[in-house]
């Protein structure tokens, strides 16, 4: 059974960085692709960026240049770092991803918990 396990939000002043980690519990062979999703209160999950095993990435316009996702395949880990952070990107911060389980093509989707950042002074 897999599971994701996200870490790293907090408190954080505007300006200061942040880098959230998703991490596949359980034996997998590795990300094929992964979106790191935020919703703030009141409002809408946007979409804050995607990476694909393929090696492309896509960010939101809101964070293009402070945010870079990244990928550890030895601890099964994928990243967001956020620098730069301002007070709208408080919000939960969740990440959906697609996993391969085994070489004979088999996968699964979930969610991660969820972790909430907030940004202020």
């Amino acid at each position: 059974q897999v599971q994701l396990v996200e870490s790293g939000g907090g408190l954080v002043q505007p300006g200061g960085s942040l880098r959230l980690s998703c991490a596949a519990s359980g034996s997998i062979v590795r990300f094929n692709d992964i979106d790191w999703y935020r919703q703030a209160p009141g409002k809408q999950r946007e979409l804050v960026a995607g990476w694909t095993n393929g090696g492309s990435t896509n960010y939101a316009d809101s964070v293009k240049g402070r945010f870079i996702v990244s990928r550890d395949k030895a601890k099964n880990t994928v990243y967001l770092q956020m620098d730069d952070l301002k007070p709208e990107d408080t919000a939960v911060y969740s990440c959906n991803a697609e996993v391969l389980m085994d070489w004979d093509g088999s996968t699964w989707s979930g969610w991660g918990q969820g972790t909430q950042v907030t940004v202020s002074s």
